[in-house]
């Protein structure tokens, strides 16, 4: 062969190699069409709750002041010619002694009183042993005796009128006047 023909064959020979060795051209996929765009999923939110409804803190606290009040001036009884403390007489003074610790300068008066029966010298006598027997309660618990006071009504002051054991056990009481340190009044704590 001629140097000629062997050029010539060369120059054929090259391109068909190369190209043998040439990577595949992959197909040309168009760019998508741009769409709207979907945001970044982020937290989850749950759904908007409804509020708790708040409880409306006066009125707790006037509830509570009252619940004080009640508890010092609930009426205590006793039996028949007798000065001694029932057990609710000892529950209701119980529930007083919370209401007193939590005033220090609150002060208060028992009033004792009797039924009918009896003279006026004997209820008057009566009516204060009752009182003094309250106080003494409150006082033998760590109330101090100066913020408390007696006094003896004896049967001049019925809650009930009538004759009979009806009218009569409702006369035979101890009540109690707030004296000084009502208006500020605290519940027990």
């Amino acid at each position: 062969m001629n140097r000629t023909a062997r050029l010539l064959l060369l120059l054929v020979a090259v391109p068909v190699v190369l190209g043998a060795c040439r990577k595949k051209q992959q197909p040309v996929v168009p760019d998508p069409v741009p769409t709207q765009q979907q945001p970044m999923p982020g937290p989850v939110t749950p759904p908007p709750t409804r509020p708790v409804p708040t409880v409306d803190e006066a009125a707790v606290r006037a509830a509570a002041v009252r619940a004080a009040r009640e508890a010092l001036t609930r009426v205590i009884y006793f039996e028949y010619d007798s000065d001694e403390l029932t057990s609710e007489a000892r529950a209701a003074l119980d529930a007083r002694i919370p209401v007193m610790n939590a005033n220090p300068e609150l002060r208060i008066r028992i009033e004792g009183h009797c039924d009918e029966r009896g003279s006026d010298e004997y209820n008057l006598v009566l009516g204060r042993r009752r009182a003094e027997q309250a106080k003494r309660y409150l006082t033998d618990r760590g109330i101090d005796a100066s913020r408390i006071e007696t006094m003896s009504f004896g049967r001049e002051r019925p809650a009930a009128m009538g004759s009979g054991e009806q009218a009569w056990s409702q006369n035979r009481r101890d009540e109690f006047q707030i004296v000084a340190g009502g208006e500020n009044l605290q519940p027990a704590r």
